[in-house]
């Protein structure tokens, strides 16, 4: 079925077009490169696998509670409006929550797909060329994995928030080559990864559980990929220009707090806006949710060297400031373990089915003999 058939609000345009600035770089050196971030380009080719075949897609989703959300979890919780809603209404809540919340998934995936292509064309060192080779095949496969979902799962789709093009936008647009570094691998990615980790661990369906899983493990690799670039380019820079990168983070954090109201999804059951955004300020849940959404971004933003002292007023201003100090490290580390650790029990599962079937075919050829 065509996506636009399953739009909850078709998008404005079929086509976005961005005129996007900068000159594509060609390096004539082939010998060189930083051993780090060749070992992160073999980590990403050995790690290439298809996303149709590790993930059990004949698992069912119940499209009414595809994610097993709490009532607490939805910000019209509590308000006038919840006790009028039937168990019905209430299940149709859950299906356009989890459809707005994987639809902005898979825009930013196509987003991150394009910036990493971007990169390939920029970067001028071919160390970097390299891995974001890798990525922009990673970035096609999650785009690939979140439609798929959506379309054969929910049955549903929401066009693209506005702050995330907005931010995409201001990425793609900028000639400097670091910029999509900055605005996907730091700001897009590392939002991402803390909301995938969230559904990945508060959900009991198996399903969205596999499929984040997965993909974190793929992120991991993206932001430890921007942070090592990131990190040795930013040491050269003045300090007017780590400002002026500064600047963009502060705007693109606010942005990014900005997109996490799921506005839209209250709007399509008739509640106007301006409360709409009331309710979603109000909700405790959500307050929490996008506090702990910078548990990836503030520290690899300090790790890279962006750290002035108007980017961590900001930072007070937005509550997170003390996340400065998580070790991003073991929050990687942990996030490769639990998709590998996904695998050792489906494949666990799977050879205890072969085995039995194996046993089966024998009890009943010894049952034919006798």
């Amino acid at each position: 079925m065509p996506t636009f058939d399953v739009y909850a609000k078709e998008p404005e345009e079929p086509v976005w077009q961005v005129r996007a600035t900068g000159a594509a770089r060609f390096t004539w050196e082939y010998d060189d490169g930083r051993d780090r971030l060749l070992a992160l380009y073999q980590k990403g080719k050995d790690k290439q696998r298809d996303g149709q075949r590790r993930i059990d897609w004949e698992l069912e989703v119940d499209p009414y509670d595809p994610l097993g959300t709490p009532d607490e979890a939805m910000s019209l919780y509590g308000t006038r409006h919840w006790a009028k809603l039937t168990d019905k209404d209430k299940g149709e809540l859950r299906r356009h929550y989890a459809s707005w919340q994987f639809s902005q998934f898979l825009h930013g995936e196509q987003g991150a797909m394009i910036c990493a292509a971007r990169i390939v064309e920029s970067v001028p060192d071919l160390d970097a060329k390299f891995y974001s080779a890798t990525q922009t095949m990673d970035e096609a496969r999650h785009a690939e994995i979140y439609g798929r979902f959506l379309h054969e799962k929910i049955g549903l789709l929401y066009p693209i928030n506005d702050n995330l093009q907005s931010l995409l936008g201001d990425t793609l647009r900028d000639s400097r080559w670091d910029m999509p570094y900055l605005g996907v691998q730091v700001l897009i990615e590392g939002l991402a990864l803390a909301a995938f980790g969230m559904i990945r661990d508060t959900t009991d369906k198996p399903l969205p559980k596999q499929i984040l899983a997965y993909v974190m493990q793929d992120e991991a690799r993206h932001v430890a990929f921007g942070r090592m670039a990131l990190r040795d380019y930013y040491r050269q820079l003045t300090d007017a220009e780590l400002r002026e990168r500064e600047e963009f983070v502060i705007e693109g954090c606010y942005l990014m707090r900005d997109r996490l109201r799921g506005v839209e999804v209250l709007e399509n059951f008739g509640i106007p806006r301006a409360e709409a955004e009331e309710y979603s300020e109000q909700s405790e849940f959500l307050a929490l949710f996008r506090k702990l959404l910078f548990s990836r971004i503030v520290p690899c933003v300090k790790d890279i060297g962006l750290w002035g002292e108007r980017l961590q007023r900001a930072y007070v201003d937005l509550g997170v400031l003390e996340m400065g100090d998580s070790d991003l490290d073991l929050l990687m580390a942990q996030d490769e373990e639990v998709a590998e650790r996904l695998d050792a029990e489906r494949f666990a599962a799977e050879e205890k089915e072969r085995v039995a079937e194996v046993e089966g075919a024998i009890e009943a050829g010894q049952r034919l003999g006798d």
